[in-house]
């Protein structure tokens, strides 16, 4: 992928809050495919753009690509040729280096540094008031994706909070969308007699009516717009409010979604695009077409070891 292109690519994900890994190869010894500078994209569900060496190192790097997107850190992954067995070591001395011994690499050492971009919290603002208009401003400057919205048919699946502040209008309205969206912290601006009386009057039940906070907001003695968006701001934090995964099919935890390659033995990432073979009912999950093809020549052979 070219480095304009990649540029580009790359802000058109953030801004539609799309996960990625960004993966460049920072040194590579000979024999290699992939050199340095060679660079991919890799997402949630399993798909890559770009090259950064053959079918063997993208396996591990897919792998290794969905450990970071779950962390959020960013991984320097050093891959050797081992004709024994594969095994990953993260180094204790140097923190966010994983060595991969990878019994199919064909060539040298490679050393792939993986970058993770994860959405920051959405933080959606309803209202055109002071107090709403410091809360995007705010929001912002704590690194918050803060945006102002007035269409309650459109919650997105991510959004980490909800902030009504249109002093009366519409409130019932946006509560309900946000309550039936699901969204982890939902914060209604009023003071505590007038947000009783809006939750009594949606007629939810008592677990429902917990999950608005109102009066938005910490107790903090706020007086101002911005030191009432700053409350508020602030309880978003203590409530760690984090972005749901995307509701697409992804494998959420790179745990529960990886197999043993049983002809290499190499840990490989299950995805709909990944290689794999049916025998006698079971999945068996491949780093490359070599791999598949012999396991599929003698499955036998594979299976009793």
């Amino acid at each position: 992928m070219m480095r304009t292109g990649l540029a580009a690519r790359t802000e058109r994900l953030r801004a539609d809050r799309v996960p990625f890994v960004s993966a460049t190869v920072v040194r590579a010894e000979r024999p290699t495919s992939a050199k340095p500078g060679d660079t991919a994209l890799v997402f949630a569900d399993g798909t890559t753009e770009g090259f950064v060496g053959g079918s063997c190192a993208e396996a591990t790097v897919l792998v290794q690509s969905l450990q970071a997107l779950a962390s959020g850190q960013p991984i320097l992954v050093r891959i050797i040729p081992d004709a024994a067995s594969e095994t990953a070591v993260r180094d204790a001395s140097a923190p966010g280096l994983v060595q991969v011994n990878n019994p199919c690499l064909s060539g040298g050492t490679l050393e792939i540094f993986l970058e993770p971009s994860v959405p920051p919290p959405l933080v959606l603002v309803w209202g055109q008031a002071p107090i709403a208009q410091a809360l995007l401003a705010g929001g912002a400057a704590l690194g918050f994706d803060a945006r102002p919205t007035d269409d309650v048919a459109a919650i997105p699946a991510d959004a980490a909070a909800v902030v009504v502040a249109t002093h009366g209008r519409d409130e019932p309205a946006v509560l309900q969308a946000a309550i039936a969206a699901e969204v982890p912290y939902i914060g209604l601006v009023a003071s505590r007699r007038r947000g009783a009386a809006v939750l009594e009057a949606l007629g939810l039940d008592e677990r429902r009516q917990a999950l608005v906070h109102t009066p938005a907001g910490l107790d903090i003695g706020a007086r101002t717009p911005p030191e009432v968006a700053l409350s508020i701001l602030a309880e978003i934090v203590t409530t760690r409010a984090q972005p749901r995964p995307d509701p697409r099919p992804t494998p959420a935890e790179p745990a529960a979604a990886v197999a043993s390659d049983p002809v290499c033995g190499m840990t490989v990432a299950i995805h709909p695009e990944a290689l794999h073979l049916v025998q006698d009912g079971t999945d068996h999950w491949f780093c490359g077409t070599g791999c598949r093809d012999a396991f599929a020549h003698d499955p036998g052979r594979y299976l009793r070891t």
